[in-house]
């Protein structure tokens, strides 16, 4: 097995696990909150999308599918197109109110995205220094295994809010 083979997976076990959690959930369901501060699934899915997009762009030198794709313009989001939710406040966590289908649609465009690049690495590549700014310099590995994670962690965060929400609506 190749380390991009394992790169393949794991990006496809992002958007195959985006798809489980948006199964069942009508719009209510996306946007409800335990707390008025806390993520909604509709804004932890949108940002896992734009993790991923706004990352995998950076590394590959393409346009991010959000705006090359129409995705932006599809949410109509309150917010600057280049924002993925970094540092957003709970006002603008609760903005994003969008359809499960359109955020399922974003997700699968950007894990066709990441998919698309990591099939055009070779093992070798994934030793280039995409980021100088750390110590030590940030490789394409570990940048493309940083992103994978990080999309985990908010996938795990949005199963935990369906999971209230399902304890909740009994």
């Amino acid at each position: 097995m190749r380390s991009t083979d394992i790169l393949t997976d794991a990006f496809s076990r992002v958007g195959d696990g985006v798809a489980r959690l948006l199964d069942g959930l009508d719009d209510d369901a996306l946007v409800w909150r335990p707390d008025p501060r806390a993520n909604t699934v509709a804004w932890l899915v949108w940002h896992i999308g734009r993790g991923v997009d706004a990352q995998v762009a950076d590394v590959a030198g393409a346009d991010e599918v959000w705006t090359s794709g129409g995705w932006a313009a599809r949410f109509a989001l309150p917010f600057d197109d280049a924002a993925t939710g970094y540092g957003q406040s709970p006002d603008e966590v609760g903005s994003v109110r969008v359809t499960g289908e359109l955020l399922r649609g974003y997700v699968d465009a950007t894990q066709e995205a990441a998919l698309a690049y990591v099939a055009t690495l070779a093992d070798g590549d994934l030793d280039r220094v995409v980021d100088e700014g750390w110590d030590p310099p940030v490789t394409l590995g570990v940048r493309l295994v940083s992103v994978v994670g990080d999309a985990t962690q908010h996938l795990g965060q949005a199963s935990y809010v369906k999971g209230l929400w399902q304890r909740s609506a009994r």
